[in-house]
């Protein structure tokens, strides 16, 4: 079909791409039933990945950058699995800081598409995430790495990565989200997640309460050893504006770490990695201070607590669920409040908006809502009317575009203001690629 194309690898790449689009369409299903299959005829390519295996509610990717700075600066060749992206579908698929290049993407789908198409056929459609899963195992399958770094997508235990048996399973925080698919409890949201955890298998988590006993039961029912973390084990020394500075306990000894990533929240990210890295150092994979020190400080993770400009000062955050609206409003509070605050505030309609709403409005001074192109945007409408329910006097604009919010809030903006975009990773992903593409086209003289 593509080879009698001129332009092969780009044309094989869009209708790769929109092959694997056409499957958003099925959701989330739970089960690992197809996810197995689908591995089984390729070959089982996950079975020969040293893996990392991390889930939780808030703090997954981070902990994921971090551990896969630290391996990387140990010298190691490190697959990282994320989702969902930001700006780019290769952001998913990472192997040393690279993205996964078009025309290795449109390969890998055309050997697994076979596949997928016959259990089409057989009505056992794999959903999108599974399909990609597959994919990011192939491809780091195929790249040899030394380790695969790979964060849960929704739950744990019936999510598609949990083919892996991993060298360590992660558990970050746990908190309620998607209650009408993981249960309406903590203790049941934890059950979920801390079905990644495998017999014998080291376990870290930084849950609390009745989500740390629900996992610490399930980790001694598969005799896993486990390690807690609390807030005992950080304290943050300095916050200067780009990075910040946090003491942190581990097994061995006490690490002084730099991190450019934001907010005290990254404290407990940053002890949970570190507990990580611990726990492979004592199955032999060698790592060195140095290693932990210098990866954390060269870790990043865009759209997360990001400032992207400082004159205006914009910060990016793809807060998405209440708890993290609570850390994105701690951080404004403790490390920003000499700001006049503009939020550009964009959130998807089965999220609780309200709680997330009530969590962020009374640190802003002005509220622009919008909505990102994603079919599940909510109304902005929708979101003045929740905001003025909750404060009928806050000064709020409605914006039909994100491009749009943000021209607005620069507009408002003033000099000792920030302009802070959040709501979801949609919101921030397109923030963030018009607020680049801005920069690049800017004439010399005003960069």
């Amino acid at each position: 079909m593509c080879s009698i194309l001129k332009d092969t690898k780009t044309i094989c790449y869009k209708d790769a791409f929109e092959w694997l689009c056409g499957f958003d369409m099925y959701g989330w299903i739970f089960g690992l039933e197809r996810i197995t299959y689908l591995l089984e005829r390729l070959g089982n390519p996950h079975s020969e990945l040293k893996a990392i295996h991390v889930a939780g509610t808030n703090g997954k990717g981070s902990v994921c950058k971090y551990i896969s700075s630290i391996l990387q600066n140990a010298g190691y060749t490190v697959g990282v699995y994320l989702s969902p992206h930001v700006e780019r579908f290769s952001e998913r698929i990472v192997v040393n800081n690279q993205e996964i290049p078009e025309k290795n993407l449109a390969m890998l789908v055309a050997r697994v598409r076979p596949l997928v198409e016959e259990m089409k056929q057989n009505n056992n459609t794999p959903t999108f995430f599974e399909i990609v899963t597959a994919l990011a195992f192939l491809y780091f399958k195929n790249r040899n790495v030394d380790y695969a770094v790979v964060e849960v997508g929704l739950g744990g235990r019936f999510d598609a990565t949990n083919v892996v048996t991993p060298l360590v399973s992660v558990i970050t925080n746990i908190s309620l989200e998607h209650t009408d698919i993981l249960g309406k409890d903590i203790a049941s949201i934890a059950f979920e997640k801390a079905g990644i955890i495998k017999d014998h298998v080291p376990v870290v988590t930084a849950a609390t309460q009745n989500a740390r006993e629900t996992i610490e039961r399930v980790a001694r029912e598969r005799n896993a050893p486990i390690v807690c973390i609390d807030q005992t084990m950080r304290k943050r020394m300095s916050f200067k504006g780009k990075y910040q500075e946090f003491v942190v306990q581990g097994s061995f000894k006490d690490y002084t770490v730099k991190t450019s990533l934001l907010g005290q929240h990254q404290g407990e990210n940053i002890t949970v990695a570190i507990a990580a890295i611990e726990r492979l150092q004592m199955g032999g994979i060698y790592i060195t201070d140095s290693d932990i020190l210098d990866g954390i400080a060269a870790a990043s993770h865009p759209g997360r607590m990001e400032i992207v400009s400082e004159k205006p000062l914009i910060l990016l955050d793809g807060a998405h669920n209440p708890d993290g609206m609570s850390m994105l409003a701690k951080t404004l509070k403790e490390d920003f409040s000499s700001h006049r605050l503009i939020l550009v505030l964009g959130v998807l309609k089965e999220k609780d908006i309200k709680t997330m709403v009530s969590a962020i409005v009374p640190l802003s001074d002005v509220i622009i809502v919008t909505k990102s192109a994603n079919l599940r945007a909510s109304d902005p409408l929708f979101l003045k009317e929740t905001i003025e329910r909750f404060d009928a006097n806050k000064k709020i604009y409605i914006e039909a575009s994100i491009p749009e919010a943000i021209d607005h809030a620069k507009c408002l903006a003033k000099q000792k203001d920030m302009i802070c975009v959040s709501g979801s990773l949609f919101t921030v992903g397109e923030a963030r690629s018009y607020l680049l593409s801005c920069e690049m086209t800017a004439p010399s003289s005003i960069r």
